[in-house]
């Protein structure tokens, strides 16, 4: 990797993500990928993107699969999160999967999703698949989180309201002004 690159890539990594772990089955084994790169594409129809590197085994799984499975990590799922990063100085935890083996859920996950590929595009080094989402599930925890090269977790307000007191929160500021500003715009 260049220098470029490696400053490219610390910059990115400022921007923190969940961690997620994509599964997919062949009836006799399940296999996994940690990735970060995971994001919503529509609700309509429903659809979220995850990119592999096109160098892995499971950027060619996924390709060749009926269905694939999200996992969103939990906070105390650090070590599966590294497992599935290939990192072998990890001992290896107890792994416990649940449902459907074409798109296993880790047991612990905050959140699940099952898809069916929708579509697939050339992402330079990386290979971006969309999946339709044909089930889902969230469940209670604090999701993992990685920023900066660090897993770490979460840290809600105990309040529980991040905007509470703020002039510039959702209901007071900027997003109060929204439905004027929908109200005089333009769509062209």
């Amino acid at each position: 990797m260049s220098l470029e690159q490696r400053a490219l890539r610390d910059c990115l990594g400022r921007f923190a993500s969940g961690v997620t772990v994509v599964t997919t089955g062949d009836g006799s084994a399940v296999h996994g990928v940690t990735v970060s790169s995971f994001t919503s594409v529509s609700l309509s129809p429903p659809l979220v993107l995850v990119s592999l590197d096109r160098r892995s085994r499971s950027c060619d799984r996924l390709r060749e699969r009926s269905a694939f499975g999200i996992n969103v990590l939990a906070a105390d799922q650090r070590d599966l999160a590294l497992l599935f990063a290939g990192r072998a100085d990890v001992p290896a935890p107890d792994i416990r999967w649940e449902g459907d083996p074409t798109a296993a859920r880790l047991a612990g996950a905050v959140a699940h999703f099952t898809c069916v590929p929708w579509a697939s595009y050339d992402g330079g080094d990386h290979v971006l698949y969309v999946g339709e989402v044909v089930r889902f599930e969230a469940l209670d925890g604090e999701p993992l989180v990685f920023s900066a090269g660090v897993l770490g977790e979460f840290h809600r307000p105990s309040d529980g309201a991040a905007w509470t007191g703020s002039l510039d929160g959702p209901a007071h500021g900027w997003a109060a002004d929204f439905g004027a500003l929908a109200a005089t715009s333009r769509h062209v």
